[in-house]
């Protein structure tokens, strides 16, 4: 019987073969932090009564969530973060170069193969390199602040196949907000959903970001796809052997297999209050919004800030509706800056914000109030999030947001 890609790197760590249910112990190739989570795993770490860290190299603190700071308490955080850092030598320390997700593979920490965990549910993006993460709780990863270990059950797999060249107005985020739609918020959960096909080998590393992001909102452990040469090049590494391995067998066992078509798949949206409330967006399109969100770890990335300034280029943001544009990193808004990006978007009315993860977690600027519906390019659109608990959030990807920017209702690219 042969291996799925998940079973290769988990096995590939361990030093045997594994199968879906197994109870392994894995060496921890990197852990990250958020502000969010910082003081309480500092805590849980003292209390368990270590008194240095395994590996401060392979230890990353990210202030993202908090920055800039909206409330009296959040400089807690920072001043926690920075006090463990110091105490223990940290040196991976960012504290306003991005959101954790982009900068885990953006500045070369994660690889493929690697074994990564995080504070945050959607770790599960850097399986976009071929490696294999996941959220966790500060209770376990004060553990491998420790110990550098960690036990996990191997999970069964879910294969998605996508072939075909897709429609100039569907992207990435259109893919995965369909396969979540089919395959329902609960659909994979504590499941690896494993991205192939002629279409997945077209992707730019970005795109494949966006649909790694995005799995753990049908529930599973990790979203991964196989490391190519696009993968080295992204990672600043050599396509060896060891990367080609890393893909599954053809005998490979799946609880599930999704094929699609590329050229069958349209524009869609969640919508409110659910992520798995999938609708074309020919279906909801007319509906009032009052302000678009172009950003975060799902689509703050270059290519997707271009693709909304290629159709805002000339054109205004409708009145009374506000578009916010937050890169997911420093050397993100850079390049945009300098390849007249940011320029554009700020013509066209845009609000552009300092890199980070703003108001997808409903903190920074933005937040809506009752009755009032936003467009975002992020990956939940659950009740409160982004404001009071009567906003209606609607998720989709650039293109369609740009075009609804310029509408003030919701249209299609």
């Amino acid at each position: 019987m042969g291996h799925t890609l998940i079973e290769k790197i988990i096995g590939n760590k361990v030093g045997k073969e594994v199968k879906p249910g197994d109870i392994v112990t894995v060496d921890v190739d990197w852990c990250m932090i958020d502000d969010i989570m910082i003081p309480f795993a500092v805590q849980k770490f003292e209390e368990m009564g270590f008194t240095k860290v395994w590996d401060p190299d392979k230890v990353v603190l990210i202030y993202d969530h908090f920055l800039p700071a909206t409330q009296t308490d959040d400089s807690r955080h920072f001043r926690a973060g920075d006090e463990f850092a110091e105490k223990y030598g940290l040196k991976n320390v960012h504290r306003t170069d991005g959101i954790c997700h982009q900068l885990m593979t953006e500045a070369g920490y994660v690889k493929p193969g690697d074994i990564a965990f995080g504070t945050d549910s959607h770790t599960v993006t850097y399986g976009c390199v071929g490696a294999f993460s996941t959220g966790i709780g500060y209770t376990e990863m004060a553990g491998i602040l420790g110990t550098g270990k960690l036990w996990i059950k191997v999970p069964e797999s879910i294969k998605v196949v996508v072939d075909g060249k897709l429609p100039e107005n569907v992207t990435s985020k259109d893919v995965i907000l369909r396969v979540i739609g089919d395959l329902t918020a609960s659909g994979a959960t504590y499941q690896s959903i494993e991205f192939c096909g002629s279409t997945i080998d077209d992707m730019s590393v970005a795109a494949r970001m966006t649909m790694s992001n995005m799995a753990v909102e049908a529930g599973a452990k990790c979203g991964v796809f196989a490391p190519d040469e696009k993968t080295a090049e992204y990672c600043g590494i050599e396509y060896t052997d060891k990367e080609k391995s890393l893909r599954a067998d053809e005998d490979a066992v799946y609880t599930r297999v999704l094929t699609y078509k590329a050229e069958e798949l349209v524009p869609v949206m969640a919508c409110p209050s659910l992520v798995d409330n999938i609708k074309p967006v020919s279906e909801v399109k007319g509906t009032k919004v009052d302000q678009v969100f172009l950003g975060s770890c799902t689509n703050g990335r270059l290519e997707d800030l271009q693709k909304a300034a290629s159709i805002l280029k000339g054109k205004k943001v409708a009145p009374y509706v506000k578009m916010i544009v937050t890169p997911a990193s420093r050397k993100i808004y850079r390049e945009a800056l300098a390849d007249g990006t940011l320029e554009i978007l700020s013509d066209a009315g845009a609000i552009i914000t300092t890199p980070g993860c703003g108001l997808c977690c409903g903190r920074g600027g933005g937040i809506l109030s009752d009755g009032e519906a936003v467009v975002a390019t992020n990956n939940r659109n659950f009740l409160g999030r982004m404001g009071t608990s009567k906003v209606q959030i609607y998720l989709a990807s650039p293109a369609t947001a740009a075009a609804t920017a310029i509408a003030g209702e919701i249209t299609e690219a």
